[in-house]
């Protein structure tokens, strides 16, 4: 499985890579994409983010992250609430020297039930909001991906990006959340954002929940998927999302039988 590991980040909370799977991450070249929730950024302090750090990059290991999302509103149309949020992604931001992650995924958080008739205003406060936080990776090789959840089609989120437009503002296709929640077939979200793609997270599920099953144990059509963007020449970062060692062990194995797409 080395082959496929190399290729790939492995999403790890960075609760279980502080308390139990740092030596095992190191010991199998796990390159991890660290979740940082609420609870990690309340209870752990500066040592256990630095030694954390400090091992990773001793052992030559990429590192991406995922930035907190449970109940964050960046593009808020309350301004306390909006500054809320971005304080809470600012915590993980202000890690970002220890890490020098390729990465931060985002969530975006339009959904267009909660935001009805106000699709403008949310699309104005979300750019203050990560043009805030573009500010925190000036200079850096660092990149933001804004990831889609409740999104039923690419088009918010492109309209986000295109007002940004900025080279360290990619897109993150979680091809499970367009699957369970999205309204259009996944590979339009390729067709349409493709340009803008610098991340994939991959998992799987039967279109109904999301399952964060390995590939090939739902519907989604990856092979589809994969080569629509080995076709695009486009080289996203690469991460997998299980949410169990055996699923993760599944996950691998499924995957070594398909033609991943390159990867940055």
């Amino acid at each position: 499985m080395q082959g496929i590991l190399q290729k790939i980040q492995v999403h790890v909370p960075f609760r279980l890579l502080r308390e139990k799977l740092l030596p095992w991450v190191i010991r199998e070249r796990v390159n991890p994409e660290i979740g940082f929730s609420h609870q990690d950024l309340d209870r752990f302090g500066p040592s256990d983010f630095r030694e954390v750090a400090e091992c990773l990059a001793a052992a030559g290991l990429s590192v991406t992250f995922h930035a907190p999302f449970m109940d964050l509103r960046p593009g808020a149309l309350d301004p306390r609430i909006r500054q809320i949020s971005l304080d809470r992604l600012r915590q993980v931001f202000d890690l970002i020297p220890w890490f020098m992650p390729r990465s931060v995924v985002c969530h975006p958080s339009f959904d267009e039930k909660y935001y009805i008739s106000a699709e403008a205003r949310w699309l104005e406060n979300s750019l203050s909001t990560w043009r805030t936080l573009l500010a925190c990776i000036r200079g850096t090789e660092t990149i933001i991906v804004l990831e889609n959840v409740y999104e039923r089609d690419p088009h918010s989120l492109r309209s986000l990006l295109e007002a940004l437009a900025s080279p360290q503002v990619r897109f993150c296709f979680d091809t499970g959340h367009a699957n369970a929640f999205g309204g259009v077939p996944p590979v339009l979200w390729i067709e349409t954002l493709g340009d803008f793609l610098g991340e994939i997270h991959i998992h799987d599920n039967h279109g109904t929940a999301d399952e964060h099953l390995p590939v090939g144990e739902g519907n989604i059509p990856f092979r589809e998927l994969f080569a629509r963007v080995r076709e695009r020449k486009l080289k996203p970062i690469l991460t997998v999302e299980s949410h169990s060692e055996k699923g993760l062990r599944r996950m691998l194995e499924n995957l070594r039988v398909m033609e991943l797409p390159e990867s940055s």
